[in-house]
């Protein structure tokens, strides 16, 4: 496998196009923090059958086209060529590439529209990095975030833009605890695979497999939080009486498995008080995640990573000592 990298890598030293297409695969393994365009391939694998498995390939060609463009787009912008190649332009503009097309009713309009998330996505990333640079915080999904809230909240305002799988816009009211139903092994298992899955909006357990693939490819151990953080998410949400098909599905432990990949295995040093914090760390994205969803139901969009984002920035910027 090293042999085989080094010659990847030697051969993208030597070829633009190369180089090119290896940046995008980072892009793209960069959603779940790896650097590695192995890793990368698996991701784009997963989502693409995914995407096919949903009948929905639309949405596995609009990451793609997003992504490029986004990259492209940084490039044409001049930044830092070290973070264009690392594939820190592209994670954000493939969640937007995806988020599009899985939301809005197929059109000629929609195809550009993802174009223009492309741009707007590197031009969000380059804005909000200078921001959080001040205080030593990563942008992490933050612009994709923003990009696809005002991109898709802008489809109730133009008839030739429709987000016709929305979430229904309607009156905030607690949720009913009966949908809580006692969780049984089979469901407690796919709202495992599913909050993994789910990181790249997708709800199929071959895909949650093929994501996993991925992460040990770039890191063990982010593999491993990546199911730790899953089991905490699918276990706190039921235990807090969300609506069960909501924690089978996957949709409250997709951004608490990004914390515990960040938290536990990227920004902090391995050790029982970083693993701690981490889990800490996770089951506040649970609670995030559903308070967002009471705050995001009146707009009729989805929360998509903004408790990751949020709850992850939270546990940074007080840098605790950990060590």
């Amino acid at each position: 496998m090293k042999r085989l990298l080094d010659r990847w890598e030697r051969s993208c030293g030597s070829s633009r196009a190369l180089r090119f297409v290896d940046a995008n695969l980072r892009g793209i393994g960069q959603v779940m923090f790896q650097n590695h365009p192995l890793a990368g391939l698996l991701f784009f694998i997963a989502i693409g059958w995914g995407s096919y498995a949903a009948g929905a390939p639309r949405i596995a060609v609009g990451g793609l086209v997003c992504l490029v463009v986004a990259t492209a787009t940084a490039s044409r912008l001049r930044v830092d060529d070290a973070d264009i190649l690392a594939g820190l332009y592209g994670f954000n503009g493939y969640l937007v590439g995806l988020a599009l097309p899985t939301f809005m009713v197929p059109s000629t309009a929609m195809w550009l529209y993802v174009v223009l998330g492309g741009v707007a996505s590197s031009v969000a990333m380059l804005s909000i990095s200078s921001v959080f640079k001040t205080w030593g915080a990563p942008a992490l999904t933050a612009p994709f975030v923003l990009v696809a809230w005002l991109m898709l909240l802008a489809t109730h305002a133009f008839g030739g833009l429709q987000g016709g799988a929305l979430p229904a816009i309607g009156v905030v009211v607690p949720l009913d605890p009966a949908f809580a139903d006692p969780m049984r092994p089979g469901d407690f298992l796919q709202g495992v695979l599913h909050s993994i899955s789910q990181v790249f909006l997708k709800g199929n357990a071959v895909s949650a497999l093929l994501l996993l693939a991925g992460l040990a490819v770039g890191s063990l151990a982010a593999a491993a939080w990546g199911v730790i953080g899953a089991a905490l998410a699918v276990v706190t949400a039921h235990a807090a009486g969300a609506e069960s098909d909501l924690v089978t599905a996957g949709l409250m432990g997709f951004s608490p498995v990004l914390t515990a990949v960040a938290l536990g295995a990227v920004f902090h040093k391995p050790g029982l008080r970083a693993a701690g914090y981490a889990v800490v760390g996770t089951i506040f994205t649970v609670i995030v995640q559903g308070a967002l969803n009471v705050v995001v139901t009146p707009f009729g969009i989805p929360t998509l990573t903004g408790p990751f984002v949020l709850a992850t920035w939270l546990f940074l910027l007080g840098r605790p000592k950990l060590d």
